[in-house]
């Protein structure tokens, strides 16, 4: 008898960014997500999570979440995902999303002006993700302000300056400080949809543009560990 479909909710902040290059990888696995909108006019966030298998939290471009220039709708963020912590339900945050992530877990962000940096992650738990997550992979990071993980996270994986770029709080939640997933034309619809774009904006555009493999490449086994510790391909119960 085939298991019910798994559903997620995948919350947008701005018009440009997406799940990329994710969404191949749960559509592969038959696992459906819906967009909520609730920057745009009529948009809203989900009444509850009572209804989904888990949750994915994107970036937010410019906006941020340690008082400079917050999200509008970032109390109610917070509020939504510490009621996914109380289920035990999945969640992702990307960018911004690590942020909430790491507020609703009992962590806090870091004040940091807009960026825009491709670099180089590199794992410091060598079982993380069920021992998928690749040693070393590519991180394209586009935000304001940086995720502070509350001392009971576990950190999956450092940046080139010792911050962290992966973590996981409970058993099923993970936060992402780049997008694994991104695509350029994301960013090259984040920088026309906002009048504040980061410094050094051509360095980081040729940057993406050579990581655009090496980020494909590294999230097929970031997404198979991914899927793997969040039981998203589990029989529901």
């Amino acid at each position: 008898m085939p298991q019910p479909t798994r559903s997620l909710y995948v919350i947008q902040h701005t018009d440009g960014e997406f799940l990329g290059l994710i969404e191949d990888h749960l559509e592969g696995r038959g696992i459906r997500f819906t967009y909520m909108r609730p920057h745009v006019v009529g948009g809203a966030l989900p009444a509850t999570v009572g209804f989904t298998d888990g949750m994915f939290l994107l970036g937010g471009g410019p906006w941020g979440s340690a008082g400079g220039q917050d999200l509008p709708a970032l109390e109610a963020e917070i509020a939504l995902t510490k009621a996914c912590l109380e289920r035990r339900v999945p969640v992702i945050g990307i960018g911004l999303g690590a942020q909430i992530l790491a507020i609703a877990s009992g962590g806090g962000t870091q004040k940091t002006g807009l960026s825009f940096t491709i670099g180089e992650a590199h794992r410091v738990l060598d079982h993380a993700l069920n021992g998928f997550l690749p040693e070393r992979f590519p991180i394209a990071v586009y935000m304001r302000d940086w995720p502070v993980p509350p001392d009971s996270a576990r950190v999956l994986a450092e940046d080139e300056n010792g911050r962290p770029a992966l973590f996981q709080t409970n058993s099923n939640c993970f936060g992402f400080v780049g997008h694994p997933g991104v695509k350029l034309a994301m960013i090259e619809d984040l920088i026309m949809e906002f009048e504040e774009t980061p410094p050094d904006l051509e360095a980081g555009l040729d940057g993406l543009r050579a990581a655009q493999t090496p980020i494909a490449d590294s999230l097929v086994p970031i997404m198979t560990g991914l899927i793997q510790v969040t039981g998203l391909m589990q029989p529901k119960r």
